[in-house]
């Protein structure tokens, strides 16, 4: 079963598993058309992290995010970063884009690393679905159109965005459909020569070429030194179960398995209830302090926090017929509005996210992997068998995100299309969030600061989960809605 951010998405995935690939082999396929099906949250010039789980294998973590441009330029004079507000109806965010805000895409070097290291099919067969998709064109969802609306202000910073994105001044709609050439080669270029020309070829240069002569800071040097990472996960004991997520250099991983521990030590009967998450979400974001980002990078410092401690965006999760599990969480940022010429490549916008700068923008050296909250997860029952595939989308709401999920599975015993699809909070800065159907008795009487939406919203993340029963063995999936995704068996 393949859990992604759109229908298309997913079928894609679980086409390949249909014809005997297996789950890593679906979720590159997968990831590849949500470049035609979710452009503006990922692509070519994005990054990310892959997580996968083997029988009898210790599971391991792809280390495929942005890392920060500019190598031997530091101090250099740059573009300014474009500021715009986006609206989410009850709360609004502040984004950046512009050339200024493009960091180094960590995209087509992990695809064709997790290809290389634990696929079965060519990548070309697998770039093949995409690239049919991205010259066929593929029309918006009611959750696409919303997105496309709110980054508006971003679509028309560029000549090459509006023409792609806004079409006669306006943001795509249901009623159009996004497509592009230059993307369908790209993706048969990485399918067919792998990641070399998007690292140390011509594409390399194009991209360079192009953000320097607006005044960014991605640089040749910054392409060519670039290397996906194998890392091993950061893991935490939950319910008798294991949690496997991402480790540091990435900041999500190591707050969520803390959040996970604490719960575990919670004492009383039954599920956490709103005020346990929000005690709990709270207590984690303390811990990202000024010393926990300067000490994210260093070695052992994992051991150390968990020790001292414990005492946008798009997602694909995939479970295939022999247990293997993958979960993959790749990001484009909320987008730059920067597209290369004759690439159909449009940047990241990770060196303008606040969430991921919070000292400051321009203050991480070239080369540093971006401090993301991105956390795609795996959940082990006791005997070793995946249970849950998870991950999501939502910036800094993607630990409250999974948190939720994976409490409602495995406390409340939901399938992974209604723990989805259940109400969720969020805290935040002392203002908790939160959607209908949620009991806030307790919250509202301690005198909390709420603001309430009035519906679901993508706000509070895109997480995409597959389930399997440990009592049965069936397997079901869930497709946020937040974010218009899907899950389909294969």
């Amino acid at each position: 079963m393949v859990a992604a951010g759109h229908p298309r998405t997913a079928e894609v995935g679980a086409r390949v598993l249909r014809e005997g690939g297996n789950a890593v082999d679906a979720a590159i396929a997968a990831v590849l058309a949500s470049w035609v099906c979710e452009p503006l949250l990922t692509g070519p010039g994005a990054g990310g992290y892959m997580l996968v789980a083997e029988p009898g294998v210790e599971p391991a973590l792809l280390d495929f995010f942005v890392a920060a441009p500019g190598a031997g330029h530091e101090g250099s004079p740059h573009a300014e970063l474009f500021s715009y507000d986006v609206s989410f109806g009850d709360a609004v965010q502040t984004f950046n884009g512009g050339v200024a805000s493009c960091a180094v895409p960590g995209s087509p070097a992990g695809l064709a690393e997790a290809a290389a290291r634990w696929g079965s099919i060519p990548l070309a067969d697998l770039a093949a679905p995409a690239a049919r998709l991205a010259r066929e064109g593929v029309a918006p969802t009611t959750e696409q159109e919303y997105i496309f609306e709110i980054l508006g202000p971003i679509l028309g910073h560029t000549p090459e965005a509006a023409a792609v994105f806004a079409p006669g001044g306006a943001p795509l709609t249901r009623r159009d459909r996004y497509r592009s050439d230059e993307l369908a080669e790209t993706i048969e270029r990485l399918g067919a020569d792998g990641a070399e020309p998007f690292y140390r070829g011509d594409i390399a240069d194009a991209l360079a070429e192009h953000v320097q002569e607006r005044g960014g800071l991605l640089r040749a040097a910054d392409l060519r030194a670039y290397a996906p990472v194998l890392r091993e996960p950061v893991r935490a004991a939950y319910r008798g179960r294991t949690v496997f997520t991402n480790p540091p250099p990435a900041a999500g991983g190591a707050l969520l398995a803390v959040a996970f521990a604490r719960l575990d030590a919670r004492e009383g009967p039954g599920p956490p209830d709103p005020a346990a998450l929000v005690a709990v979400m709270e207590d984690v974001q303390a811990l990202r302090d000024d010393a926990f980002l300067a000490g994210l990078p260093e070695p052992g410092f994992l051991e150390r926090f968990l020790q001292a401690s414990l005492g946008s965006t798009t997602h694909v999760s995939v479970l295939d017929a022999q247990g293997r599990a993958c979960s993959v969480t790749c990001t484009n940022g909320a987008a730059s509005g920067v597209i290369v010429p004759g690439t159909g490549i449009h940047l990241n916008n990770i060196m303008g996210e606040e969430d991921l700068n919070p000292a400051g923008f321009f203050r991480s050296p070239p080369g540093l992997r971006m401090p993301s909250m991105m956390a795609p997860t795996v959940v082990l029952g006791a005997s070793g068998e995946v249970e849950l595939v998870v991950g999501s989308a939502g910036s800094n709401r993607i630990r409250s995100a999974i948190l939720q999920v994976v409490v409602n599975v495995v406390d409340r015993g939901m399938a992974a299309g209604a723990a989805i699809e259940a109400p969720r909070i969020h805290a935040e800065g002392g203002v908790i969030y939160a959607e209908p159907g949620l009991e806030l008795g307790a919250l509202e009487r301690a005198g909390r600061e709420i603001v309430r939406f009035r519906a679901r919203n993508l706000f509070f993340g895109g997480a995409q989960a597959v389930e399997r029963d440990p009592r049965t063995g069936a397997l079901s999936g869930g497709g946020d809605p937040r974010r218009g995704g899907a899950a389909v068996a294969a």
